[in-house]
């Protein structure tokens, strides 16, 4: 379980996946819409970001078609924050 939390929190600790997930926040988006915001970043680099935040449960995807969606995972996000604080008996309360 300790393990799940670095990962979780290496995910969280770079600046562009959290630019990503504020982006996912308002809606989701394909990886083209992604890349037109991060204009300085390939696609393929874009796309590392996301199987990042993919992995670790924070986005999930669905397909249309040819082009794959990405959407935030809200409830995962707050389950894993309130279970880590949780062990230093930390309570985070969510609205």
């Amino acid at each position: 379980m300790v393990d799940e939390y670095v990962q979780f929190f290496k995910a969280l600790a770079d600046s562009t996946r959290q630019e990503i997930l504020r982006m996912l926040e308002e809606h989701e988006r394909n990886v083209t819409e992604i890349c037109e915001i991060f204009e300085n970043m390939s696609q393929p680099t874009i796309s590392h970001h996301l199987q990042i935040l993919k992995h670790c449960g924070l986005v999930d995807t669905r397909k249309e078609g040819k082009l794959i969606y990405y959407f935030i995972i809200r409830e995962r996000m707050c389950d894993n924050c309130q279970e880590f604080f949780g062990r230093f008996n930390i309570k985070i309360e969510i609205e």
